[in-house]
C-alpha cells in the first residue's frame, strides 16, 4: 500500500481548509471536502503505520505505549497507544494516521434512534431520521459486515450463544468494520489493496493483514486521491483568529520547532480529548468561546470485566506472531453481541460484547490473570471437583502458555450503558485532564458489572471486575470510547458547537466563529449506548455536507442511486 503522508518539505504556509486529526471525523472531513474540490491539508500528531508495521510482540507493544500521568508523560509522543490516567476516569486513545480506528474493536453499531431524542441534542438532530442518510454514506465507505457463515465456527461465538440462552437475552452477530471478501482485482472500492480477514484476533493492536476497514483503508486514501495533503508528526497546540483567516499553531514532532499555518477553515477532529484540549488552549490565548468547553464528558458507560477460567474453551487470545494457517482460528476482536436493550427505556439499555486479548500480551496473561483472580475474583461455581479442574487449568496456562488452560477459557467482556455524562475536561499544566467525582458509583455501571458476573456464572468461570474499579480506587473507570467536551447544543448557553459542528463564539446565544468546526466524538453530548465509531462518522458526514452547502460547494459522492445525493440529503434535512 502506498504511503499517504507527505514530507514536511512540501508543507505550505497557507491552505483553504486544515483538518486537525485523522480518525473518523478527520478522515471523513478530508475526503468529503477534497471531493468538493477544495485545497485540504490534514495534520496528524502521530506516525503513519501500514499493515505489517503494527506491534505483535510484547517488546514491540511496550514501545508503542505512551502514558499521561498526573505529574508528567512517559513514552514516545507518537506511540500508538495513548493512555491517560486520571483520578476518576482513565482513557485509552489511538495515536497515528487513522486515529483510534487503528486500535478499536471495529464494531459498527447504530445507536438506538431514541438516543438522539435526548434534550441535550440540538433540535435538528432530534428529528426522526435526521442522520439516516449520513449513516448510509458512512457505511458505504467503511463497509461494515457480519462474520460470514462460510468462515470457521468460533469458540467465542458458541460461548456467547450459550450465555444469551442462559440469561434469556437476544444473541446477534455484530456488524464490523472488517473486510471478509476477496476482491477480484485485489483492491477495494477506493483502490486500496486489501485482503480478507485471517481470523488472527489482533484487531486492537493494529491489523497487520490489511483486512480491518480503518479510515487508513478508505476515507484517507480517498482524500489523498482527490488532492488532500496529509502530514504526520505535527501536533496542533491552539488556533487564533487573524483578520478573516485562522492561524493554526503547531509543533513539529521531529524538530520540536513551532509551525504556524494559515487557513480559511479549521476542522478540529483530534478526538474528544485532543479537540477539547486545543479549544481550551485557544481560549486561554484569547479566543472567545462558550463557557461550556470541557463539559458533558462521557466514558460512553463502558464497564469492563472478565470471565476467567471458565468450564469451556473461549480461544480469545490473538495470534501475535503465530501462523494463521496452522493455528485454530481466533476470529476478529469482536464478532457477536448480546442485546440488553429490548423492552427497556433508552437510558436503561445496555449492550454486552466480548473481545480478544491481543497476542502481543499473551506472555503476561497467565500470571497476571491468576493474580488478579486471587485478589479480586469471585468464583461463580462451587465444589471440590470444579476447584480441582480450575487449578489444573491454571497450571496448564502457566506451563504451556496463554492459549491453553485457564487463559484459553477466559472471556474479556464489555457492557456499555448510559452514564450521566457529567465529567469535565480541563487544563492542568497545559495538559487536558478529566474531573468526574464518583463517576464509578452510578447505579447503571453497577448493573453492567452484574451482567458480566451473570455471564461468568453461565460459563462456570471466575468473575473478575475491572481491575481499576474497586473500593481501594474509589471505583475508578477506564474507557476507550471518550465522548463530549465540545458538546452540540441549540445555543452557547448549553453547549460549545451547534448542530453543524460550528464553534460558538460566546458573544450571543447562537453566534459562531466563521470557519471553525469540531467534527469528532467531542461534539457528542450524551453516551450512545453502543460503540460510537459509526455515530461519530454519521455526524461528521452531516457536518461536512452542511459546511459545503453553506460555502456553495458540491461534494461528489459518486452515488449511483436514482436521486442525486445532494438532493436526497437536502430533502432529508428539510
Amino acid at each position: 500500500m502506498t504511503r499517504l503522508s507527505l514530507s514536511k518539505d512540501r508543507l505550505d504556509s497557507s491552505y483553504e481548509i486544515i483538518v486537525v486529526g485523522s480518525g473518523y471525523g478527520g478522515g471523513i472531513a478530508a475526503s468529503r471536502l477534497a471531493r468538493a474540490g477544495r485545497r485540504v491539508c490534514v495534520l496528524e500528531r502521530g506516525k503513519e503505520r501500514q499493515p505489517g508495521e503494527y506491534p505483535n510482540t510484547a517488546l514491540g507493544l511496550m514501545k508503542e505505549v505512551q502514558t499521561d500521568l498526573p505529574h508528567g508523560r512517559l513514552g514516545s509522543p507518537t506511540a500508538l497507544f495513548d493512555i491517560r490516567y486520571n483520578p476518576e476516569m482513565n482513557v485509552i486513545v489511538g495515536c497515528g494516521l487513522g486515529g483510534t480506528s487503528l486500535i478499536n474493536a471495529s464494531v459498527a453499531l447504530r445507536p438506538d434512534p431514541r438516543v438522539f431524542h435526548d434534550e441535550n441534542w440540538p433540535d435538528e438532530i432530534r428529528r426522526d431520521g435526521a442522520l439516516d442518510t449520513f449513516f448510509e454514506h458512512a457505511e458505504a465507505m467503511l463497509k461494515p459486515a457480519t462474520y460470514p457463515d462460510r468462515y470457521p465456527r468460533l469458540a467465542r461465538m458458541e460461548a456467547m450463544q450459550e450465555c444469551a440462552a442462559a440469561i434469556q437475552k437476544p444473541f446477534k452477530l455484530a456488524p464490523l468494520f472488517i473486510n471478509f471478501q476477496q476482491f477480484e482485482n485485489g483492491v477495494n472500492h477506493v483502490g486500496v489493496p486489501q485482503t480478507p480477514c485471517v481470523n488472527c484476533g489482533d484487531c486492537m493492536t493494529g491489523c497487520n493483514y490489511g483486512a480491518k476497514n480503518t479510515v487508513l483503508m478508505n476515507y484517507l486514501p480517498d482524500a489523498a486521491k482527490h488532492g488532500a495533503e496529509i502530514y504526520t508528526q505535527l501536533s496542533v497546540r491552539h488556533v487564533e483568529r487573524r483578520g478573516e483567516r485562522w492561524a493554526v499553531h503547531c509543533v513539529d514532532g521531529e524538530t520540536h520547532e513551532p509551525v504556524v499555518l494559515e487557513t480559511d477553515v479549521v476542522i478540529l477532529a483530534a478526538g474528544t480529548l485532543g479537540s477539547t484540549e486545543i479549544l481550551l488552549r485557544s481560549g486561554e490565548a484569547g479566543l472567545l468561546l462558550s463557557p461550556h468547553v470541557g463539559s458533558r464528558f462521557s466514558g460512553n458507560g463502558d464497564m469492563l470485566g472478565l470471565a476467567y477460567n471458565a468450564d469451556r474453551e473461549m480461544r480469545a487470545v490473538g495470534m501475535g506472531t503465530r501462523s494463521t494457517t496452522t493455528e485454530k482460528p481466533i476470529g476478529p476482536a469482536t464478532t457477536e453481541m448480546i442485546d440488553l436493550r429490548d423492552g427497556r427505556d433508552v437510558k436503561d439499555g445496555m449492550v454486552f460484547i466480548v473481545s480478544t486479548f491481543p497476542g502481543a500480551i499473551a506472555p503476561f496473561l497467565p500470571k497476571m490473570l491468576e493474580a488478579t483472580a486471587l485478589l479480586t475474583g469471585t468464583d461463580t461455581d462451587r465444589g471440590w471437583r470444579d476447584r480441582l479442574r480450575e487449578i489444573v487449568r491454571v497450571i496448564k496456562s502457566k506451563l504451556f502458555g496463554a492459549r491453553t488452560g485457564a487463559v484459553n477459557n477466559t472471556m474479556d467482556c464489555l457492557v456499555m450503558v448510559h452514564d450521566d455524562a457529567t465529567g469535565q475536561l480541563y487544563l492542568e499544566k497545559d495538559r487536558v485532564r478529566v474531573r468526574w467525582p464518583r463517576a464509578g458509583e452510578q447505579p447503571l455501571l453497577k448493573q453492567a458489572a452484574a451482567w458480566i458476573r451473570r455471564a461468568a456464572q453461565a460459563w462456570g468461570g471466575t468473575y473478575i471486575p475491572n481491575p481499576v474499579w474497586n473500593e481501594l480506587t474509589d471505583h475508578n473507570l477506564i474507557t476507550g470510547h471518550p465522548l463530549g467536551g465540545c458538546p452540540m447544543a441549540d445555543d452557547s448557553a448549553r453547549g460549545v458547537v451547534n448542530h453543524k459542528g460550528q464553534v460558538y463564539d460566546g458573544q450571543s446565544r447562537d453566534s459562531v466563529h466563521r470557519g471553525l468546526y469540531v467534527m469528532d466524538g467531542a461534539v457528542v453530548p450524551t453516551p450512545l449506548g453502543v460503540n460510537p465509531a459509526l455515530a461519530i462518522s454519521a455526524l461528521a458526514e452531516r457536518s461536512c455536507f452542511l459546511l459545503a452547502q453553506d460555502y456553495g460547494w458540491t461534494i461528489a459522492y459518486d452515488d449511483k442511486r436514482k436521486k442525486p445525493a445532494q438532493l436526497e440529503i437536502a430533502e432529508t434535512l428539510h
